[in-house]
């Protein structure tokens, strides 16, 4: 039987990584490939990126990987320079060294390995990066991306929280995250995918890890100073395993105000990080629409 792994959505976590790279050497699985977003949220992208090259897997380009190279090359609006809300990104964004930043640009958006029959590897969707595949995605959408590519299997990420849908076309299959995960397991978090011969069949693995250590280096690195209501709000997603920042910011953009430090503890009091972000999202709208 063959078995490959899927990792991804490691944003710059080293302790989290090498976990998930011990268990990988026990587990001795065929073909490891990263299903993008090695580096932004984290402050440890070039490591991450040094280890996954220098082991040789393959990986594709998240939507993390373009937003910090637009800030190398300052390809974001000029405010951007400035304002507190991307300080951690661009704190992040230099943080890369030149060979990160080289292994990065050059990754593809999508992988069909021969290796793998049937198999697609896609950041968020085969359409966009930034479209997430969860369970309020409907069959229908899961069936049309499937038929557009004509594969049997969809590898994805980006929304950090794994997922086994089955569709007459096929299956999608979202490996969770292994550097922030968003279903309240802190465990770092992948999957193995079993070939017979005829059908892949997903194994969910959940390692433990030193999230103080992850933090430890939030410190002594210089981005949690750096980083302001971001890196706070990113140490929340650690500890909880939950997003915060993206909610946060669609609140505060909802609501009208700026959205700074003095605000998350206001945020945490009408905020239950167990609901889907899906539903949070359409309570946010259904406000603006009301403001």
């Amino acid at each position: 039987m063959r078995t490959v792994a899927v990792i991804a959505d490691i944003h710059g976590n080293m302790p989290a990584l090498e976990a998930v790279l011990a268990d990988l050497d026990a587990v001795a699985p065929d073909e490891v490939l990263v299903g993008g977003d090695l580096v932004g949220r984290g402050p440890e992208g070039s490591r991450v990126v040094a280890a996954v090259r220098d082991r040789g897997f393959r990986a594709i380009r998240g939507n993390h990987e373009d937003y910090l190279l637009d800030f190398r090359r300052g390809r974001v609006p000029d405010a951007w320079l400035g304002d507190g809300q991307w300080a951690a990104s661009r704190w992040m964004a230099a943080e890369l060294d030149d060979d990160a930043v080289a292994f990065i640009s050059a990754l593809p958006s999508n992988l069909a390995p021969e290796s793998a029959p049937g198999l697609l590897l896609t950041h968020g969707s085969p359409a966009s990066y930034h479209e997430g595949l969860g369970p309020w995605t409907s069959d229908s959408s899961l069936r049309r991306h499937l038929r557009a590519v004509g594969k049997t299997l969809l590898a994805c990420g980006h929304t950090h929280r794994p997922m086994h849908r089955v569709v007459p076309e096929g299956a999608v299959v979202n490996v969770g995250s292994v550097g922030l995960p968003f279903n309240g397991d802190r465990r770092a978090q992948y999957a193995l995918f079993h070939w017979d011969g005829e059908l892949w069949t997903p194994e969910f693995r959940q390692v433990d890890y030193d999230i103080e250590r992850t933090l430890a280096t939030y410190r002594s690195s210089g981005f949690f100073a750096a980083g302001g209501v971001t890196a706070r709000l990113l140490e929340l997603e650690l500890r909880h395993a939950a997003a915060y920042l993206v909610p946060f910011l669609k609140w505060a953009s909802t609501v009208g105000i700026e959205p700074d430090l003095e605000r998350i503890e206001e945020f945490r009091q009408i905020y239950s990080p167990g609901d889907p972000l899906h539903d949070l999202l359409l309570r946010l709208e259904a406000l603006g629409e009301g403001c």
